[in-house]
């Protein structure tokens, strides 16, 4: 058997944790596996009271020193997306060391530069654990569905989004009130801005877009959209259309030209998508003559994410070196984005409005302006003066047409609250 695979791991926090224990536990396997013992001979975290939780050689007291260890691979978990993860990653390439991540938002926004300096020195640069923790989909889309392409990739990337959502459906109890159980509960964090508002997954989608289209990552022409607005009415309205809300991160080749969201979406209830609940992630990907493909797992967590990691790390002991995303980064590209609004489905709508003559009328004069027609409508209550919904489903038409009749109605004396607006996904 070849030389140990030596690793220094930056991060010991659940996943640096769970990579030290996996090993311990399952090296003998593993080292079959790989053709070589995967060793960590290096280590480094700011709490440095961890270091007597763990049996690691050396425990180093900086990001340069790890840097720069007698060390053939650097695992980075520290996370953020410039700072000392950043530099910890560069300067290791640039000492002639493989890397290992698990840094979404890095990758997303540094991922290509990060590629060419890897491949400049001939080195690997991993993100399995960056998207959907246990999921095997970055090496599914950069190996096993490179023949035919993948010209559509959607999926629910963030848990604690597809937790809440789930939970909020079960209970019926509002978005703010299944905010705190989670945070409670260890799904969400103290700031769940990053989740909720849909920036974990647009730094997720942008990875998977490089991979599945050949192009750069690019999270500043993406269109993103958290689940804050939704309503436990919005949720008991979708099922009572056979459908479930989801936040789902889009990308894919459209004749208008590349479009690539994240945003809640309706989806038909029973299909494989639609029936991922709780903290589970999903990637459902087209590749053509191969056919669709549905990835389901758990997203985070300890024994996931050390997983990937792991499976990356044997990925390299193996002397698999080839690009980060599957091709060259000099071939990566940047495709023409599809206009604003292009985005064509049919929409579910829901206005808050006074039940009083002729407002339904006045919401489908200014619907009918913007050639929005409608396929089928929910209108109940009768409490003359009172605020009622009235709930809507359109037939396929542009994002950019009912946003713009929304405008208006919105300025209505008759409708109080900001109309509410969900694309609904074909299955």
């Amino acid at each position: 058997m070849s030389n140990p695979l030596r690793i220094a791991i930056a991060g010991m926090g659940t996943v640096g944790g769970g990579v030290v224990k996996a090993l311990a536990a399952h090296g003998d396997k593993l080292a079959v596996r790989a053709g070589r013992r995967l060793r960590i001979v290096a280590a480094c975290d700011r709490d440095e009271s961890k270091q007597a939780a763990f049996r690691i050689d050396t425990w180093l007291a900086d990001l340069n020193a790890l840097a720069h260890a007698e060390a053939d691979v650097v695992v980075e978990l520290i996370g953020g997306e410039d700072g000392p993860a950043l530099t910890l990653v560069e300067e290791a390439l640039k000492a002639g060391k493989h890397v290992v991540t698990a840094n979404k938002a890095m990758m997303a926004r540094h991922g290509a530069d990060l590629a060419a300096l890897a491949e400049e020195k001939g080195l690997a640069l991993r993100f399995e654990a960056a998207v959907a923790g246990g999921i095997p989909i970055v090496k599914s889309l950069r190996e096993s569905l490179s023949v035919y392409g993948v010209p559509a990739i959607r999926g629910i990337l963030n848990g604690t989004c597809n937790y809440i959502l789930t939970q909020m459906e079960s209970s019926g109890r509002s978005f703010a009130d299944v905010l705190k159980d989670a945070q409670r509960l260890g799904y969400a964090e103290a700031d769940p801005t990053l989740d909720v508002g849909g920036g974990d997954t647009a730094h997720k989608l942008a990875l998977l877009t490089a991979l599945a289209f050949g192009v750069r990552p690019d999270l500043d022409g993406m269109a993103v959209l958290g689940i804050e607005h939704i309503t436990p009415e919005d949720i008991a309205f979708a099922r009572e259309f056979g459908y479930r809300i989801k936040l789902l991160g889009i990308a894919k080749m459209t004749p208008q030209g590349f479009d690539q969201r994240v945003q809640p979406a309706m989806v038909q209830a029973g299909t494989p998508i639609a029936d991922v609940d709780g903290v589970f992630n999903a990637v459902m990907a087209d590749a053509r003559e191969a056919g669709p493909y549905f990835f389901e797992g758990r997203g985070a967590g300890e024994a996931p994410t050390a997983n990937a990691v792991i499976a990356d790390l044997v990925d390299i002991a193996r002397g698999n070196v080839g690009p980060a995303f599957g091709v060259p980064a000099t071939s990566l590209v940047t495709l023409t984005a599809a206009p604003s609004g292009s985005a064509s489905s049919p929409f579910y709508l829901r206005f808050q409005v006074l039940d009083v003559p002729g407002v339904l009328a006045e919401i489908a004069g200014h619907l009918a302006k913007w050639r929005v027609s409608i396929e089928s409508m929910i209108q109940r209550g009768r409490a003359p003066g009172e605020a009622v919904s009235i709930v809507m489903i359109t037939h396929e038409t542009t994002q950019g047409a009912v946003a713009g009749a929304l405008k208006t109605i919105a300025t209505s004396d008759k409708v109080i609250a900001p109309p509410c607006m969900i694309p609904m996904e074909a299955k």
